[in-house]
């Protein structure tokens, strides 16, 4: 037997032990219906595990509030174990501890006071995580912290790639209906983080990244979900939406729209040609298109397809337009880490 064998066996029985040691055989009865009682217990970081260089850490991405009640991503380097996706989860609960460590980014936990993680399982095949929460986990006080709440756990634990949808189950008993009325009776997928504008007459839906404005230390990028009326998300409507800007009063800032304009985007062989005109780049040229490359490859990054942005002024690479800025061209792999 080799030595991976051996160990995802050992993982099997002591999760299996810990479940019967809390509550019994009823509380896994609870958990699964009888046409999930063959459901796996697997680790969820199984695949593409992201080790840094420093010994025992993964690049883990997280959600955390700010003042404006967005959901915000947040890279933070975790000391690596076994079910990394619980520990996760758990490194977003809200304690003292976790508000001072946040304290200087002006973000907020997401996961109320209290709350623990009962169990948590993955089905291989179908790629649906069920988590079940104790009682405190339903301890919020407002619509938008419901919304965030449920988001918040989707978006974290599907950045996990044997993570497609995920299923809440609170004291072992499936939901139907939170208190403000979001619906989690079925597995809940990625689906409009931040939504900025009403959906009413909407035939797409594209995710935007501006800057959050309410902190000056540490700035972040956040995503938003602009409803649009192309039929369906395409490149173009993207980078047209965020260099129109923020809506107004929505707690969110860019550089980018001020200065510059969309002129045009060609996506070749794998690398998105961005064509852009700007009023001017005199004086703060290096932080307006540091912001600009960012906010493009972010936004761009929904589009698998694309793997590298190359930046252009009036149809002219960078060198022939005489503007001296280097950049990563590739899809930048996080939006904020800390």
């Amino acid at each position: 037997m080799n030595v991976k064998k051996f160990l995802l066996i050992v993982l099997i029985l002591s999760i299996s032990l810990n479940i019967g040691g809390c509550k019994g055989k009823d509380a896994f009865k609870k958990l699964f219906s009888k046409k999930d009682d063959n459901v796996e217990i697997i680790r969820s970081d199984e695949e593409e595990l992201k080790i840094t260089e420093e010994d025992g850490l993964r690049n883990t991405v997280m959600y955390f509030k700010n003042s404006e009640g967005f959901l915000v991503p947040v890279m933070r380097k975790l000391p690596w174990e076994e079910g990394i996706a619980k520990i996760a989860l758990k490194n977003m609960i809200d304690t003292p501890t976790l508000r001072e460590n946040l304290n200087s980014t002006g973000l907020a936990p997401i996961i109320p006071v209290g709350t623990e993680i009962r169990g948590m399982t993955i089905d291989e095949d179908t790629g649906v995580c069920k988590v079940d929460f104790n009682n405190e986990f339903l301890n919020y006080e407002s619509e938008k912290d419901e919304s965030n709440l449920i988001k918040g756990v989707v978006y974290t634990l599907t950045e996990f790639p044997t993570i497609r949808e995920v299923q809440i189950f609170v004291e072992g008993e499936a939901i139907s209906t939170m208190k403000y009325g979001t619906q989690v009776e079925d597995s809940l997928r990625r689906e409009d983080i931040n939504l900025v504008k009403n959906l009413e007459g909407a035939r797409s839906k594209v995710v935007v990244y501006f800057k959050g404005e309410d902190n000056e230390e540490y700035e972040y990028f956040v995503p938003v979900t602009v409803p649009t009326l192309a039929p369906m998300p395409n490149v173009f409507t993207a980078l047209e939406e965020l260099f129109q800007g923020p809506p107004e009063n929505a707690g969110l800032s860019s550089g980018v729209y001020k200065v510059a304009e969309l002129q045009g985007v060609e996506v070749k062989e794998g690398i998105a040609y961005v064509d852009l005109s700007f009023d001017s780049l005199e004086g703060n040229k290096k932080d307006v298109l540091e912001e600009v490359s960012k906010s493009v490859g972010l936004t761009l990054s929904q589009f698998d397809e694309i793997g590298k942005v190359e930046l252009l002024i009036d149809g002219k690479t960078l060198e022939e337009a005489g503007v001296d800025f280097e950049y990563d061209e590739s899809i930048p792999t996080f939006a904020n880490e800390y």
